[in-house]
């Protein structure tokens, strides 16, 4: 029967769902609850794909708040609980995102414990790696590097994830591919190489930096939620929409809508309000302006102050 819904989803063109879909995906709400979780003005209904976009490509179901429940999920318990990112070969000053900041936002973002490891270099371990015939540029098998992170699995980690700024690709037959995961062995990679506008013979303008970080955190989020078990969303602009090109992961907020957000906060059990207070605090440390603005927009619609 699955595979019957998968072959005709294929066959149709996405539709956006309409307003009191995307209502119902949120899921019944209480008094205190309807604050945090009604849309309102702040979160914009998704855009029909363009060809070649995410959903013109994927022809995805979508997953409401009551099916992420159903279905089952992973969560942190005592054992396991924090997130460790481990990054893989060097992170240049001035070309790279910092280190610091992306532990920062990711503790924001999920209200964990969240550590850097020690980098490791690219040499020295069994990674495959291969000369783009396109970029000229090096880039490594993700499968090795998965195969790596699961003997390196940290006892109290719930999940490690491999961050890089060299190129990765899945398979010879691919040209590239931006990460990797495997959800229920906890590892995953991903590549910040081509968020950097150099990667792409671009100069780098005065406002690379906040671009690179901007990009980085949100590729950085958005696979780390996957973690949780949380597909991509079909219902609004939100940091979970699944992206084909840079163009699209660009137009992507870093924010998730109030499904998704529901969905983290019910594995996780966390303040939204405290969270989106501390994520206030990072952006604005960073310079990246308008999603701060956002969150204060938000915060005062939930708060009123």
């Amino acid at each position: 029967m699955k595979l019957k819904i998968w072959a005709v989803l294929m066959l149709m063109a996405f539709t956006p769902p309409a307003e009191k879909d995307r209502i119902a995906a949120i899921g019944s709400l209480n008094a205190d609850q309807k604050k945090i979780y009604l849309p309102g003005e702040d979160f914009e209904p998704i855009n029909k794909p363009s060809t070649g976009d995410w959903l013109d490509v994927h022809r995805e179901p979508g997953q409401t708040f009551e099916q992420y429940v159903k279905e089952g999920f992973i969560r942190p318990d005592k054992k396991r609980h924090t997130i460790y990112l481990l990054p893989i070969g060097k992170f240049a000053p001035g070309r790279s995102p910092s280190l610091k900041a992306l532990r920062e936002c990711a503790e924001a973002y999920f209200m964990m414990k969240v550590k850097v490891q020690k980098p490791i270099p690219v040499e020295g371990h069994d990674f495959t790696t291969r000369i783009n015939p396109y970029t000229k540029n090096r880039q490594i098998l993700t499968h090795d590097v998965l195969k790596l992170l699961k003997k390196l699995l940290p006892k109290d980690a719930f999940c490690i994830l491999a961050i890089t700024m060299e190129d990765l690709y899945p398979d010879p037959s691919w040209n590239f591919v931006f990460g990797m995961a495997s959800l229920y062995e906890r590892v995953g990679v991903f590549s910040f190489a081509r968020y950097d506008p150099a990667f792409y013979g671009e100069k780098r303008g005065k406002d690379y930096k906040q671009i690179l970080l901007r990009r980085s955190c949100k590729v950085l989020t958005h696979e780390a939620v996957h973690m949780f078990g949380i597909g991509h969303c079909i219902y609004f602009q939100c940091g979970m929409c699944g992206s084909n090109h840079l163009d699209e992961s660009d137009a992507r907020p870093i924010h998730l809508c109030p499904v998704c957000l529901r969905k983290l906060q019910h594995n996780l059990g966390f303040d939204p309000v405290a969270r989106y207070r501390k994520l206030k605090q990072f952006y604005s440390k960073y310079g990246l302006e308008p999603e701060a603005s956002w969150v204060g927009v938000r915060l005062k619609n939930i708060t009123g102050k």
